[in-house]
């Protein structure tokens, strides 16, 4: 069974930076094809990036720029770095995960996912 747990969620004001982690477990780390989402209450969960089990990433245009996903396959980490923040960017912040391979690692084939880490911030 696999399980996704976040953290590194918190408040801070308006132009600071806040790294988001993930782990993940229940199978060979390095299989995992992994990625961030948010949702703000009321509207639809929103991807953010992706990284398959290479190390390459994809993300969503509106997101590039001010977040950078990266992993630690030694601490089975993923992190969301996020520089600038902004009042709209607080939401609730996802990790999901799947184990797949490269090829069907996409934004929309993560199944397993974790409890959330909520970010505020505060202008």
């Amino acid at each position: 069974q696999v399980q996704v747990v976040e953290s590194g969620g918190g408040s801070v004001q308006a132009g600071g930076s806040l790294r988001l982690s993930c782990t993940a477990s229940g199978h060979t780390y390095s299989t995992f094809c992994m990625g961030w989402f948010r949702q703000i209450p009321g509207k639809e969960r929103e991807w953010i990036a992706i990284m398959d089990s290479y190390g390459k990433t994809k993300y969503a245009d509106s997101m590039k720029g001010r977040f950078t996903i990266s992993r630690d396959d030694a601490q089975k980490t993923l992190y969301l770095q996020m520089n600038n923040l902004k009042p709209e960017d607080t939401a609730k912040y996802y990790c999901g995960a799947e184990v797949s391979w490269p090829t069907d690692c996409f934004s929309g084939s993560l199944n397993y996912w974790g409890q959330g880490t909520q970010v505020a911030v505060s202008s």
